[in-house]
């Protein structure tokens, strides 16, 4: 499909203001809110779960980790790219970021716990087996934290099936040495 990557003067009246204040938090516009800017509904439910999975109460680290997990699950190139490039700037060490975009759990219990539970949530369809929680909440993660996982996945969801029906949106100038490609399917 063709969505081409939209600005603030070509982008519907309506998409405008929150484009702007994307930009306001961000320092530009990423590409992926410019793809979806024409539609003004579409833009506005992104705004508001990316401010919502922002939340503070929710360890950022943790939250990337599930995004990046997300991403990796569903072969979401942008999102890899994303979560990956702010993972860094989180201070997670490069070598364990690869290890993630490779389908790998991180070494840490808890983010390792994490990455599992998005990985489950994201191929099973919300069916996560008991086996997963229960290793989520031996490393500490309560309900309310796995539901934090869960907006976070549904927030990279969302961002998956747009790049996934774009072709791939491309990627912002900072993204691109974090680009990513799923690896291809296994022949049966």
């Amino acid at each position: 499909m063709d969505l081409p990557v939209l600005t603030t003067d070509t982008a519907p009246a309506a998409s405008r203001p929150l484009l702007d204040g994307i930009a306001a938090d961000l320092g530009f516009v990423p590409n992926f809110a410019a793809t979806i800017a024409a539609s003004p509904t579409l833009l506005a439910g992104f705004d508001g779960l990316r401010r919502a999975v922002a939340d503070a109460a929710f360890d950022p680290v943790r939250r990337e980790v599930a995004g990046l997990a997300t991403g990796v699950a569903a072969g979401n190139a942008y999102g890899v790219a994303f979560h990956s490039l702010v993972l860094a700037m989180l201070g997670v060490a490069e070598d364990e970021i690869a290890a993630m975009r490779r389908g790998d759990e991180p070494a840490d219990p808890v983010l390792g716990a994490v990455y599992a539970f998005a990985t489950a949530l994201v191929r099973e369809r919300g069916r996560v087996d008991d086996a997963v929680v229960e290793r989520a909440a031996a490393a500490g993660l309560d309900a309310t934290d796995l539901l934090q996982v869960v907006t976070e996945c549904a927030f990279a969801t969302l961002v998956g099936l747009v790049d996934g029906l774009a072709g791939q949106v491309p990627l912002d100038a900072p993204l691109e040495r974090w680009s990513w490609s799923p690896p291809a399917p296994v022949p049966h």
